[in-house]
């Protein structure tokens, strides 16, 4: 079963900038899947960041930060981008990729059933 690995977490001021890669670890990736984004913050319900189709790169976005991110995916490395720019304090929380079939797109996690372990993020104001 493929696997998925997050990185690119860490620590930033309010106003700076994150990319957060997911690998998967086989190219069954590729084959018209869709690899969503979550956040989860401590006491908080996990929601829905971003979605991208493996294979024509149509993606949407949450509500939450909407404006100041980008997902993008290059299947050549079986990896999906998360660019986060002007973050704020309310961003800190755990981010986790995560993979499922599908025909539409969607954020709601229960749809998914491949997690990564995730990789946290850090915004001090």
């Amino acid at each position: 079963q493929v696997q998925l690995v997050e990185s690119g977490g860490g620590s930033v001021q309010a106003g700076g900038s994150l990319r957060l890669s997911c690998v998967a670890s086989d190219d069954t990736y590729i084959y018209n899947k869709h690899i969503g984004w979550f956040r989860q913050a401590p006491g908080k319900e996990r929601e829905g960041v971003a979605v991208i189709s493996t294979r024509d790169g149509n993606a949407d976005y949450g509500n939450s930060m909407s404006g100041r991110i980008t997902i993008s995916r290059d299947n050549g490395k079986r990896t999906v981008y998360l660019q986060m720019n002007n973050l704020k304090p309310e961003d800190t929380a755990m981010y986790y990729c995560a993979l499922r079939n599908g025909l539409s797109l969607s954020l709601d996690s229960t749809l998914y059933y491949t997690w990564g372990q995730g990789t946290q993020v850090t915004v001090s104001s």
